[in-house]
């Protein structure tokens, strides 16, 4: 129970940053995004990390997992930045999240050797409660002179799903999301170095990029991390929907808006979509173990 603990933090930690920064990022480019939150992301987990173990040092896995690490949290980020650059918000955000979707299919596949079809109308219907939700009040419309944007944003889901699913694999003896985001800072250092000039953001800018590294970045990678290496991540991957309404939720309670009627009904359906997800898993699996009641981890 306590790894979907972590990973509703986690989601938490991500729905709460348009309520918390609003349009505080707008300013900055893609390579003053990466260089900001991320110095400072690294700087919170190193802090972090230190308090808890007690150490300066910090712990790097072996070569293929760093490489694995680095790779999937610096280029879905950086990807992700750029898809909504070059896509209209909405519709860039719609298939961006389908890493919740990605993750059901690709952990179904793994634990239960195949998909089942039961699993993937769930994950379906889930992400249809996602669109639905992130659609409220837009005009969307999938326009051919956003393509590449709309195919960036496809390939952060793939990548944030293939990460999520696979890090778990490594079986690393310690927390590897420290020296990840230290590996991850530095290659956007790099870029912030090479993509000059730059001007000085403002305070507003620094505000936001500050709590995007500490709390969407630093510390949910943290509780991340505790839950994709103990937790089922069929059942992880259907909590992923809830993000997008979450952060509307959010939005709402903090300035005062209206939920629309669309929103409920959006998180009706993800709800309604996990329930059914939990339960065809576990009916699988009490099938494949000749009808014992095994509990899900």
């Amino acid at each position: 129970m306590k790894h979907y603990l972590y990973a509703l933090g986690a989601i938490l930690c991500w729905a709460s940053l348009p309520a918390a920064t609003g349009s505080g990022l707008s300013e900055l480019s893609t390579e003053e995004l990466m260089f900001y939150s991320f110095s400072i992301a690294a700087l919170f987990l190193y802090i972090q990390n230190s308090l808890v173990t007690k150490k300066l040092s910090v712990s790097f896995p072996g070569f293929p997992a760093c490489l694995f690490g680095f790779a999937g949290i610096f280029l879905y980020h950086y990807i992700y930045y750029l898809a909504l650059e070059k896509a209209p918000l909405a519709e860039g955000a719609i298939l961006a999240t389908t890493w919740s979707l990605w993750i059901v299919i690709f952990s179904s596949i793994l634990q239960l050797r195949r998909l089942a079809p039961s699993i993937l109308a769930a994950a379906i219907l889930g992400f249809s409660g996602v669109a639905l939700v992130i659609g409220a009040g837009e005009n969307l419309s999938f326009e051919s002179t956003h393509l590449q944007g709309y195919l960036l944003a496809l390939v952060c889901g793939i990548i944030w799903s293939s990460f999520s699913v696979g890090l778990p694999l490594f079986k690393l003896k310690s927390e590897p999301m420290t020296g990840f985001t230290i590996l991850t800072a530095i290659m956007s250092g790099l870029l912030f170095l090479l993509s000059t000039p730059h001007t000085i953001p403002s305070v507003s800018a620094m505000l936001s990029a500050t709590y995007l590294g500490v709390i969407p970045l630093g510390f949910s990678f943290f509780l991340w991390n505790r839950a994709i290496t103990g937790g089922n991540m069929v059942i992880i991957g259907f909590l992923g929907y809830l993000t997008p309404p979450l952060a509307i939720i959010l939005v709402a309670i903090i300035h005062h808006q209206t939920i629309s009627a669309q929103v409920i009904l959006g998180m009706f359906v993800i709800i309604l979509a996990s329930v059914a997800g939990k339960f065809s898993l576990s009916r699988i699996i009490r099938l494949a173990n000749g009808g014992i009641n095994r509990q899900i981890p």
